[in-house]
């Protein structure tokens, strides 16, 4: 009697563990399956703003090709855009991402058409008013009032342009090493072991950027929530940001492969647990990543 009712409760011991069981794997699934219908969302989103881009471009390639008035203005403003078109290719599909280059498309469509209907408004005057010279005289005044508003708009559209004219890093990853007394590194996950912890990244190019030194600012948090390396502060505006390390490089306009060290501090060696690698263009957030040291 007593075996029998043993054998009762082991089954329903076991019946409950397989329900949790398909409980957690169904949750699991269910999570994934939103994150990749998300990812997917975004990167239709970013799709359709490229899109939207590359037709505003071709409305400014069809006024230039119609225009000869403050034509050199028309290609400046176009070139902006392609600009603009190259960094939105080359940057992270996030929410945050996204919403920036939505912001900057719809404020650029809002120049574009006060320029093209002041560019097809000056184009109808000059052509009721080629007669005479009184009429020439009039629309070189005319042609001089747009110059004016081109150059204003242009001045606007440049600093909405300027915003995209950030450095921006892909493929972040910390990691472990150990350092032997050649020099040469040994990538490890045992806390004990790592001499050092190692940063790298890769900065995208990005052809609004000027080329020539520029830095980046690395942060790494350790198990305990603590801010490794130098840990000092810096303060952009209304915002501080203590970081680990600055990373300064030279920059040509093209990709570039970085990697930095941090070090424990005194004899002190690392913490087992999850690390997490932030790297802030001054007080932006340009990439995450995250390990583990065993």
């Amino acid at each position: 009697m007593e075996q029998n009712t043993s054998n009762n409760g082991l089954k329903i011991a076991l019946g409950v563990a397989l329900v949790l069981f398909l409980g957690t794997a169904f949750y699991t699934f269910d999570l994934m399956k939103k994150k990749n219908e998300n990812l997917a969302q975004l990167k239709e989103e970013k799709e359709l703003v490229m899109t939207d881009l590359s037709n505003m471009a071709k409305q400014y390639d069809v006024a230039i090709s119609e225009s000869e008035i403050a034509n050199s203005n028309l290609i400046e403003a176009r070139t902006r855009i392609q600009g603009l078109m190259d960094s939105l290719q080359i940057s992270e599909t996030n929410v945050k991402s996204l919403w920036r280059y939505k912001q900057k498309y719809v404020n650029l469509q809002k120049e574009m058409d006060f320029l093209l209907e002041e560019n097809d408004k000056l184009k109808s005057e000059n052509n009721m008013l080629s007669s005479s010279l009184d009429s020439t005289r009039t629309r070189l005044e005319e042609r001089n009032m747009f110059t004016d508003s081109l150059l204003v708009q242009n001045t606007a559209l440049a600093e909405v342009v300027e915003n995209a004219a950030v450095l921006n890093t892909v493929g972040l990853k910390g990691f472990g090493v150990i350092e032997r007394s050649s020099g040469k590194l040994i990538p490890t996950e045992r806390a004990r072991r790592a001499d050092k912890l190692r940063v790298c990244f890769t900065v995208a190019k990005n052809s609004l950027v000027q080329a020539g030194d520029q830095e980046l600012y690395i942060q790494v948090i350790d198990p305990k929530n603590n801010v490794m390396g130098v840990n000092e502060q810096i303060i952009f505006g209304e915002k501080s940001l203590n970081y680990s390390l600055i990373s300064r490089f030279n920059y040509e306009n093209t990709s570039l492969n970085v990697c930095e060290f941090v070090t424990a501090k005194g004899d002190n060696k690392f913490e087992e647990g999850r690390y997490v690698v932030n790297v802030f263009n001054e007080k932006d957030l340009v990439s995450s990543s995250e390990f583990t040291l065993k």
